[in-house]
């Protein structure tokens, strides 16, 4: 038992447990492993720094990008449609509750979607929208070795 509250502290001072009482058959309460758990949630964290270097852009987002299911994940498929930007990585976190909660911890960001650069967290739909609207998100894509189409698109009407 002392292994388990030990254990339980170490994980709750990391932020990666969580606890619940279950009630088995028997009628008795027992708590759930905090080991189990803090294995659990270390192991989706490791997997989302995986997942956020695999691809040069990668979205967090509820739903997906041919049918984004919120209006500011909408906003961040839209604002990378006008850049070009047809191929990203794009996770929707409705299919996955450990996978929603998990990016939230892993980034430090309260609110979906959230954007990637080459593993770095960019920020959600306001910091993108607000570095499309000042230039920021061309020099950022062209560091990624992607040329917007915002920047094609003017030279042409030149």
């Amino acid at each position: 038992m002392n292994n388990l509250m030990w254990t339980a502290g170490r994980c709750l001072r990391s932020g990666s447990a969580a606890f619940f009482l279950s009630r088995p058959v028997d009628g008795g309460v027992r708590l759930a492993s905090a080991r189990l758990m803090c294995t659990a949630s270390s192991d989706i964290q490791k997997d989302l720094g995986e997942m956020v270097k695999k691809d040069k852009v990668v979205v967090f987002m509820k739903g997906t990008p041919a049918q984004p299911m919120c209006g500011f994940s909408n906003a961040v498929v839209q604002i990378l449609r006008m850049h070009g930007v047809d191929h990203y990585a794009a996770y929707n976190v409705l299919e996955d509750q450990d996978l929603r909660q998990g990016i939230k911890v892993f980034s430090n960001w309260p609110t979906i979607p959230q954007v990637y650069f080459n593993g770095e967290f960019v920020g959600g739909c306001d910091i993108l929208l607000q570095m499309h609207q000042n230039g920021d998100l061309v020099e950022e894509l062209k560091k990624l070795g992607i040329s917007s189409a915002l920047l094609d698109a003017e030279k042409e009407s030149k």
